[in-house]
């Protein structure tokens, strides 16, 4: 093949799709649930005392909330996997 050949049909037609399609429907979602994601924190700064069977722990509500829903999410990724 000539070089030339292997430019025009190299990366440069890979960005220029990937350019093109600036708005999907996935993008979008993404982009609405990083603004939420952002609100949700900016919200929930004020500090709360949490017990943790003995120990007091004071942090973040939004740390506190984020760490619960990170431990579910790992909890049902790993009885989705154990099933299937």
């Amino acid at each position: 093949m000539s070089p030339r050949t292997e430019e025009s049909g190299g990366a440069s037609g890979a960005a220029g799709t990937a350019r093109g399609g600036a708005m999907t429907p996935g993008r979008i979602s993404v982009a609405v649930l990083v603004v939420l994601t952002l609100v949700f924190i900016f919200e929930n700064t004020r500090d709360t005392r949490i017990r943790l069977l003995i120990p007091e722990v004071t942090m973040p509500l939004w740390t506190a909330l984020l760490g619960m829903g990170v431990i579910g999410a790992l909890c049902g990724a790993y009885f989705v996997r154990r099933r299937g």
